[in-house]
């Protein structure tokens, strides 16, 4: 069986983007243990060191759902970002703006043996990416392998982590 793969918006097609950044990680945990983790955004600041500020909606809710509004600062950027897709323990993705960035950032939670794999995927457009990306080449993989093992070390407790 073909894994499956982000259902990318024609805008943001990867094809086109000037930053097209690929994470993936297989965990030895359940899909839906990484799922509520990933979805509760005002917990990341907490353990993903690159997220800050983050307000869902009018500031009570904790996690994300289909069609949510929320801000928040990651790679010292502040965005204004909607849920666009929201497959529960399945798929989530968000496209975002902020200044000099046009963004989709989606996320795959695959059932596997043992676990789950966990694929991530961003396209990013704007005069900020393309500088942010020459400037620093790597840091939004590097960024989003954190975010993944982060993701996994906090849906675990404790547990093994596989590339």
């Amino acid at each position: 069986m073909e894994p499956a793969s982000i259902t990318w918006p024609a805008r943001f097609d990867p094809a086109r983007a000037p930053v097209h950044v690929r994470n993936e990680l297989s965990i030895s945990g359940l899909p839906e243990a990484v799922w509520a983790c990933l979805i509760r955004a005002a917990d990341w600041p907490s353990w993903y060191p690159n997220a800050s500020r983050v307000r869902i909606g009018d500031g009570t809710a904790q996690d994300l759902s289909a069609d949510a509004r929320f801000t928040w600062r990651t790679f010292g950027v502040s965005l204004r970002s909607q849920v666009d897709e929201f497959a529960p323990r399945k798929r989530i993705a968000w496209s975002a703006v902020g200044l000099g960035v046009d963004v989709y950032h989606a996320w795959l939670i695959e059932p596997s043996e043992g676990g789950c794999r966990v694929l991530t995927e961003e396209t990013q457009f704007g005069w900020a990416c393309r500088l942010g990306n020459l400037l620093m080449p790597g840091r939004m993989y590097h960024g989003h392998q954190l975010w993944l093992e982060r993701l996994a070390s906090r849906a675990l407790g404790s547990g093994s982590v596989t590339s």
